[in-house]
């Protein structure tokens, strides 16, 4: 039986979280009271659930499945094991959001505090729980020291949003904070989050949740696929390894197509840009994606790109997981052969993440 590894699971930053972070920084955040209680970080919603992007409301943000407990390591570990789910790696929640905060002290601050929480968050279960350090990635050096720290702890992977306030991915101040990743051995992860202040791509012009969802993690990631393979940031750190998260995998031949043309046509109007076709970023391993294991496009994506830069993942416990039958499709598909199979469900998480 083939390994199973989640690698886009998420920690729910629960009352211990929140508890301390209220003692320790009052005056940037609180809970805001009410009909539906909400985390408020200088002045604003966690995540915002009115208005352009709108985020989803907290009330419905997790999955709704009797004996679910996504409450604590243990409850975590045995709606694992009904998934049949062997490893879990653990992206944020609201963590997610850290990158928007303002103060960019406080950013570095509630980063470091988070990536410990989390150290001691998955200790009940080091051989099963892995966890994703997040960094206050608007302030480059604190990032730097913030990933160093969680790498020393551990930590498997550094989530990163799909852009910045006012710089993409390729944008060369953030170039020492990708050679530092590559220095470490640390793969990233580009996970987008709607209603947590990251740049509106596109969905600015939608205010109901369920159309923001549906729009906002592809166009993050076609955006954050662009800088990072046409703005050159794989051909200046060739040990980058990148994961864009979320989104699927079925758009990625069509998108990797289009970029083609534009190199192949234009690529050159790119300054210090990509210098080999697109899809040789991914066969040189620096590009992964997650899956869902009922895509339709799955097995076509295989066929045209090969097994080797797929990963399942369940998205767990958030809303739109099927838990607790989110990898049963993909054991079950017919168009993968076993080798392909084995590779999507484990394997390849455990080389991109590595996971002895």
């Amino acid at each position: 039986m083939s390994q199973v590894i989640d690698a886009d699971a998420h920690v729910l930053e629960g009352p211990g979280f929140f508890g301390e972070a209220l003692q320790r920084w009052p005056d940037k955040i609180r809970i805001e009271g009410g009909e539906q209680p909400g985390i408020v970080v200088e002045g604003r919603r966690y995540p915002e659930p009115e208005g352009p992007g709108a985020g989803c409301p907290p009330q419905h943000g997790v999955i709704d499945v009797p004996g679910a407990d996504p409450s604590n390591a243990e409850g975590v570990l045995a709606d694992a094991d009904k998934e049949g789910i062997d490893r879990m790696v653990l992206f944020p929640s609201f963590g997610l959001g850290v990158p928007t905060f303002r103060d960019l002290a406080f950013g570095a601050e509630i980063a470091g505090y988070y990536n410990d929480w989390l150290s001691q968050w998955v200790a009940t279960s080091p051989e099963r729980l892995f966890a994703v350090a997040v960094v206050p990635l608007e302030d480059v050096n604190a990032s730097i020291e913030r990933m160093t720290q969680a790498r020393a702890a551990g930590h498997v992977c550094t989530v990163i949003p799909p852009a910045l306030r006012e710089r993409n991915l390729d944008h060369p101040d953030l170039d020492p904070f990708y050679a530092a990743a590559a220095d470490l051995g640390m793969p990233l992860g580009v996970h987008g989050a709607p209603g947590v202040h990251l740049p509106k791509i596109g969905v600015d012009r939608f205010t109901n949740y369920i159309q923001v969802h549906c729009i906002s993690f592809p166009f993050d990631q076609m955006t954050a696929m662009t800088a990072m393979i046409s703005g050159g940031v794989f051909e200046r750190h060739p040990g980058l390894r990148v994961a864009f998260l979320e989104s699927g995998c079925g758009w990625v031949s069509y998108f990797l197509d289009r970029m083609h043309e534009h190199w192949e046509k234009r690529g050159d109007w790119i300054l210090d840009g990509w210098k080999r076709p697109p899809r040789e970023y991914l066969e040189r391993g620096q590009v992964h994606v997650t899956c869902e294991a009922g895509e339709p496009m799955l097995g076509a994506t295989v066929a045209d790109l090969g097994a080797d830069f797929i990963m399942y993942a369940s998205d767990y416990p958030h809303w739109d997981s099927e838990f607790p039958v989110s990898s049963k499709p993909l054991r079950e598909r017919g168009d993968l052969d076993e080798a392909a199979r084995a590779a999507i469900l484990g394997g390849n998480a455990a080389r991109f993440f590595g996971l002895s």
